[in-house]
């Protein structure tokens, strides 16, 4: 199929209307310096972004979507972008050209940004209130008292409970899911001609991602503005968009109205996409596998008043009386909403937090251990978390850190560590001599893998896996759960799967259970949870997932 440049991008689709175009983009073509070359990212990238219409943008890791979309307010790094060709026109100026203050007032005022990362683009140092009153600080002249008003006015458009509490919050005390909601306030405080929105609804669950989605429909509608919408989910953009296109190795292959592509998609590679779902069940367990796990009544406390002395006046209980058992060679799922208490219950499990009740790996009961006896036994039981771009340190080379866990429980062998790299390597479908690489050289889906690595070259038993699939396009996701369906039947390894993605749970665990406020709600087999939920809570999970084709 004939890759499109604005020359022939003006016949080619629908999305020419006569509505009002706010935002054209002309033949853009960016690389980055990298040694002594460069890296071609985007080339000959055409579109229009119409008043008042959501235009996506999909396409996998390394397609050039997230880049082409922050070219537009001019935030690649300087030193090593170069804008070869093209324009990016907005009210008649090209914003290639525009000087470092006019771009500052179009910033958060004009077009506005939610970027993907909520744990790492959120200043950990500020509270919520200080970061979304900077925003309102930089573009408007209202006073102190006006902006933590409407701060917490912004955060309750965005459904964050308890509002005025949250204003004192910081980045760390929110769940992923809120943290993406504070994103998105941010990017709304004032009400911006366009939206640029990330990946907006990665970290969120599939409840939150409807009421989420649905605001900023709502808001749009409401102010007229228009969306950029970057995703890998094409479920949410089947909904939601208006005009799509499709990117690939930084080129545009297809583009259209919405329903145009997804009813008659032409390029093979959108065909791929469009196709690309979880499915299958995992291998069923072994009648006389032995319980590995055995959880009861697990409750985790965080104080959040103290007296003057330390004494605690009051606590949240984020998990509250959970009960569950984990066999050799079982997934179990946990799901529910953010906030839910999900992570936190790995958390704990893993003695990441301190918990009461009881916890017994392997008949031996660990809650009651302290950190130095349970230390020998953290081999057996690891966890890979859910941001594979956070949990990889960037100072350390992908031997360092697939080793780090093999020095720690006393492998000295330098030549036998080093096999053993390799040979994980391998296993997880990674070529060896990337060991000397860094992080920021790889994808998304390269860097899971890796921290799948870094798990299994210890020779667990149990592995938590904590969202490991969330900032994944859908087809990596399919990729990482046919490689965790491998190595658990290879290994007869047991998960504990925390997600908010239905569709990959279902593919993955052999067994559910649903959380809400920090307590089980529903728990059953897989497809028994899937085919005939019992609880309204669960109901209306399933209902949400399956809105978007889940």
């Amino acid at each position: 199929m004939t890759l499109l440049t604005r020359e022939n991008f003006d016949q080619s689709n629908e999305m020419n209307h006569n509505d009002d175009i706010v935002l054209s983009v002309n033949d853009l073509s960016i690389s980055f310096r990298q040694g002594a070359g460069e890296v071609h990212a985007v080339k000959d990238v055409s579109f229009d972004v119409r008043h008042g219409k959501t235009l996506a943008i999909v396409g996998e890791s390394g397609s050039g979507k997230s880049v082409s979309s922050h070219a537009i307010l001019r935030l690649l790094p300087r030193n090593v972008t170069r804008y070869r060709a093209g324009s990016i026109v907005y009210q008649g100026k090209d914003l290639l050209k525009a000087t470092e203050n006019d771009l500052r007032r179009v910033r958060g005022n004009d077009i506005s940004m939610i970027f993907q990362e909520p744990m790492t683009s959120l200043n950990p140092l500020h509270t919520v209130g200080q970061q979304i009153g900077e925003v309102l600080q930089l573009h408007t002249s209202v006073n102190a008292q006006r902006r933590d008003a409407r701060t917490i006015e912004l955060l309750k458009l965005v459904g964050i409970e308890d509002a005025e509490r949250r204003l004192k919050a910081y980045p760390h005390e929110l769940s992923g899911g809120q943290k993406q909601r504070v994103m998105i306030a941010m990017a709304l405080a004032n009400e911006p001609k366009i939206l640029i929105a990330d990946e907006p609804t990665t970290a969120l669950d599939v409840t939150v991602q409807k009421q989420v989605l649905e605001l900023i429909a709502k808001l749009q509608k409401d102010l007229g503005m228009a969306i950029i919408l970057i995703s890998h989910d094409l479920n949410v953009v089947r909904q939601y968009a208006d005009d799509l296109i499709v990117m690939k190795e930084g080129r545009v292959v297809e583009s259209g109205s919405c329903a145009q592509v997804f009813n008659n998609a032409q390029h093979d590679y959108t065909k791929a996409l469009i196709n690309a779902e979880p499915n299958g069940s995992p291998k069923a367990v072994k009648q006389d596998a032995e319980t590995l796990l055995k959880v009861k009544d697990l409750r985790v406390q965080f104080p959040i008043k103290k007296s003057f002395f330390g004494k605690v006046l009051q606590s949240f209980t984020a998990v509250d009386g959970v009960s569950l058992d984990v066999k050799e060679g079982q997934t179990v799922g946990i799901v529910g909403e953010s906030g839910s208490g999900k992570t936190t219950l790995g958390l704990s499990i893993l003695k990441l937090i301190s918990s009461q009740g009881d916890i017994h790996y392997n008949g031996l009961n660990i809650s009651s251990m302290n950190q130095n006896a349970f230390r020998p036994l953290r081999k057996d039981i690891q966890i890979v978390f859910q941001d594979p771009y956070g949990s990889l340190s960037p100072r350390m080379s992908i031997a360092q850190i697939i080793s780090e866990g093999l020095e720690i429980h006393g492998n000295d062998d330098e030549e036998q560590r080093d096999k053993l790299i390799i040979d994980v390597l391998q296993e997880v479908e990674l070529p060896p001599e990337i060991r000397h690489r860094y992080p920021h050289e790889f994808s998304g889906g390269q860097r899971q893998r890796i921290a799948i690595a870094r798990a299994l070259v210890l020779k667990p038993k149990l592995i938590v896996l904590d969202e490991p699939t969330s900032a994944l396009d859908r087809t990596i996701q399919i990729q990482v759960i046919a490689l965790l369906q491998h190595l658990q039947e290879k290994y007869n390894l047991a998960y504990i799967f925390i997600s908010h993605d239905l569709s990959v749970v279902r593919a993955l665990s052999h067994h559910v259970i649903v959380m809400k406020n920090g307590a089980i709600v529903e728990q059953n087999d897989c497809e028994a949870l899937f085919t005939s939920p019992q609880q309204p809570y669960t109901q209306n999970l399933l209902d949400a997932a399956y809105f978007y084709g889940a």
